[in-house]
């Protein structure tokens, strides 16, 4: 129908009105008679449709009224609307509007009872699409309205209830007020949690801690709901602590210095030195994760909300209830706690600790190292020393466990005996050598070979290792024992002293060279040192590290045990001997030519002129050989 042709309503009741009426009279009163026809009456401004044509002032007035008789609406304006329909998918809204909107049943999930003239609030999505459809949404509804609820109570920080409907990367989605927001992991719970599966499905209170306005999400936590209970429970316990005051409390954590114990609500550190009066190395020793004890409340801070508790002060000392039996001069075990320097504690019982000092280990007057010698945790028996209950001290001893070995040292280790021993430590200037448990002595570095200078002991035996020795002497006064090992055989330097006389040549190899020389290795085991000059080779080079090569001894002392060899000495020597061979072959062949002279002197009365130029040849050979003589030496 088009806006200009308008249906009157009340075409037929004005064509009545017509008829009745006179009509207007267009003649003169002497106008002859008309005679009217079936169709005189007929309004012929209607067309056959029954539509009238209207000016434009009564289309506007009618154009209004029509208007006035619906709603006035905007897109995303929420409204109130009634449900006049149902469909199998849809829901039929009336709002007011001149038509109907449809609105999916997927979005009346949560009303289980829907029905026929039910109130629900929808949103105006679009008043007219294309085809003239009305869209409305009770979802966009419920979201409008839920996220002013949210809002609100994000301000107030008033506590809400929702549904966690689902998983996602990093927590969980609560549905709040028909809107979803966000609960991050660690916002579930003040513990860790890991299993956010056991959670989905489940309608909890939580409070709304951010919300962005521009994107419209909101993030939610379930902890700070908790926080706030245990800040609560925190105050009240605080205002009624007391120092000394008994408390149970659950083992919350364990750490390396201590435990963290929840006092339903607050916190508390037991300190590991507050847990037992007996030493341990770890809390765990002792408790375990979720175990309920009691504690005793040591000091508390009202501002930091520090507390500091104790386990052990609710047991008596070990000290103050000490056994009878354990007096001085008692035998008692106890276990190796701990090791220093200077001695290691023995805990007899927990809490009441003896010390063992290096001294009193070993009757041995050799130096001990208590790292060395003790193992934590290993049981010893010992002897009370003293006992002081007051200080809470007691010193003990093993060694005084048995008899004294230095009364009798005289009677089993006698000067000049020979016993075997084992090597317990070593010095650079020594070997320190046990012969029995509490006996041992030292064998100087010297005192090792007759024939090889060491650097260090350790050059010739080792610590673990089993050594014959020989007693040299006793100092019983300062409990030492001077032992041997190279007196065990005769002094070889005796016996050497011809066969490293000096002069004698001996073929040896380089071992060790310094700026000093170098020390070869002779035969029967002897050590020589060769000075740098007499290294020297008859090429200008240098004997090197590990050649072997000749040597003449030019030095043999038996008292410092000191020979001294040179390889120069022998090509030095070989080049004088050769000398002087000449030399003496020369004034050989001198002497035999004055002989020869002499006979033909002696034989000729008469000297010829023929002789006398013979004779001066001969006389000037004899200069000759004379000079060349000269020359050669």
């Amino acid at each position: 129908m088009s806006e200009n042709n308008i249906v009157n309503p009340n075409a037929e009741q004005e064509q009545a009105a017509a008829a009745t009426q006179p009509e207007a009279s267009t003649a003169t009163t002497n106008a002859p008679e008309v005679i009217e026809s079936a169709h005189d009456d007929f309004d012929w401004s209607i067309d056959k449709r029954n539509v009238a044509h209207y000016s434009k002032e009564d289309q506007e007035k009618y154009g209004k009224v029509y208007e006035d008789t619906f709603v006035q609406i905007e897109d995303g304006e929420l409204v109130s609307g009634t449900i006049v329909g149902l469909t199998k998918t849809d829901a039929v809204v009336n709002i007011g509007f001149k038509s109907d909107g449809l609105i999916s049943l997927n979005e009346f999930r949560d009303l289980q009872d829907l029905k026929i003239g039910d109130e629900v609030e929808v949103m105006v999505l679009e008043k007219e699409d294309r085809q003239g459809n009305l869209h409305l949404s009770r979802k966009s509804a419920r979201t409008f309205r839920a996220w002013e609820r949210i809002v609100e109570v994000h301000k107030t920080g008033e506590i809400v209830t929702g549904t966690v409907t689902s998983k996602t990367k990093g927590g969980l989605i609560v549905d709040v007020f028909g809107m979803e927001t966000f609960l991050p992991g660690s916002q579930i719970d003040v513990k860790p949690v890991t299993d956010y599966d056991q959670f989905v499905g489940k309608t909890m209170e939580f409070k709304v801690v951010k919300v962005n306005e521009t994107i419209k999400n909101a993030v939610v936590s379930h902890k700070a709901l908790i926080e706030s209970d245990i800040e609560a429970q925190r105050a009240q316990i605080i205002s009624q602590l007391e120092k000394g005051q008994v408390l149970e409390g659950t083992v919350k954590n364990i750490t390396d210095f201590g435990a963290f114990m929840d006092l339903g609500g607050l916190d508390g550190l037991l300190y590991i030195t507050d847990i037992s009066w007996g030493r341990i190395s770890h809390p765990s020793e002792v408790l375990k994760l979720d175990q309920k004890i009691q504690v005793v409340v040591l000091d508390f801070d009202d501002d930091k909300r520090r507390i500091s508790l104790g386990l052990k002060q609710l047991t008596p000392h070990p000290w103050d209830v000490l056994p009878e039996n354990i007096t001085e001069g008692a035998t008692v075990k106890g276990k190796v706690v701990n090791i220093e320097d200077y001695g290691a504690f023995l805990e007899i019982q927990p809490g009441v600790e003896g010390l063992v000092h290096v001294s009193e280990i070993t009757w041995a007057n050799t130096p001990i190292n208590a790292k060395e010698f003790f193992t934590l945790n290993d049981e010893y028996e010992a002897k009370v020393v003293t006992l002081d209950k007051d200080s809470r001290k007691m010193s003990l001893s093993i060694k005084q466990l048995t008899e004294d070995p230095w009364n009798t040292i005289e009677d089993k280790f006698p000067e000049n005996s020979k016993h075997n021993g084992l090597v317990k430590n070593i010095t650079p200037y020594g070997v320190f050598v046990e012969l029995e448990p509490g006996i041992g002595g030292m064998i100087h570095i010297s005192d090792l070979s007759w024939l090889k200078r060491f650097n260090h002991p350790s050059e010739y035996v080792k610590v673990g290792d089993n050594i014959e020795t020989v007693i040299l002497s006793i100092d019983k006064e300062n409990r030492k024992l001077q032992l041997g090992h190279k007196q065990l055989e005769e002094d070889p330097w005796n016996a050497l002293e011809d066969t490293f006389a000096v002069g004698t040549r001996h073929e040896a190899t380089v071992t060790r060279k310094d700026d000093k020389g170098a020390l070869v290795q002779l035969p029967y085991g002897l050590e020589g040192f060769v000075p740098n000059r007499h290294l020297a080779k008859e090429d200008g080079t240098s004997v090197g590290q590990d050649d072997t090569a000749e040597f003449v001894v030019i030095e043999f002392d038996r008292n410092e045990k000191r020979i001294v060899l040179s390889h120069a000495r022998i090509w030095e020597q070989a080049a004088v001997e050769t000398k002087e061979a000449a030399k003496k072959e020369a004034r050989a062949e001198s002497e035999s030519t004055k002989k020869a002279v002499k006979a033909i002197q002696s034989k000729v009365e008469k000297t010829t002129l023929g002789d006398l130029g013979a004779l001066a040849d001969i006389k000037a050979k004899l200069k000759s050989e004379e000079n060349e003589a000269k020359d050669q030496a």
